[in-house]
């Protein structure tokens, strides 16, 4: 490639290589929080919502729903991981181990210390609505089934009740 071309492709462009170069300064630039690690949340996290309660009065305000059951499977439960004091002892050739659950002490009484939230999977949903015979109404409720809960459409089922 000639100087011309190199100076050619340089006027097309310069704007755009500003934009990136100004992109990856932006990505370089420090952020002050150098070494510092996130403390963990001293109070436990609060217990997950009624999803299935929820989604029940969500799907009954979609138009041609009109009265809704809803019923959805877990495949897990949610669960927290708590922190964990380990203390090993070596006497000689032997060691001895214990372990025991970290606790704060909080204004009114001790809290434990949660270092990992999992909420919970579902396998399967199934709603029945009154509305479920109508290829707009399943659409609607198939997808905002799949939005909140996570499930691919193929596990939801949208029917029709008596």
């Amino acid at each position: 490639m000639s100087a011309e071309g190199v100076r050619a492709a340089w006027d097309k462009y310069r704007f755009a290589a500003l934009v990136m170069a100004l992109g990856a300064a932006l990505m370089l630039w420090p952020t002050g929080q150098r070494g510092a690690a996130a403390a963990p949340s001293p109070t436990p996290a609060p217990q997950s919502r009624d999803l299935q309660g929820d989604l029940q009065a969500a799907l009954g305000k979609i138009r041609d729903v009109g009265a809704v059951w809803v019923l959805l499977t877990e495949e897990s439960s949610p669960a927290q991981t708590l922190a964990r004091d380990r203390k090993i002892s070596f006497r000689g050739d032997e060691y001895s181990e214990s372990s025991e659950t970290v606790l704060l002490d909080a204004q009114n009484g001790e809290a434990v210390v949660v270092t990992r939230t999992e909420s919970a999977t579902y396998r399967g949903a199934l709603v029945v609505c009154e509305g479920g015979d109508l290829p707009a109404v399943k659409l609607a409720v198939t997808e905002a089934v799949t939005a909140l809960t996570g499930l691919p459409a193929n596990r939801v089922a949208v029917v029709k009740c008596q």
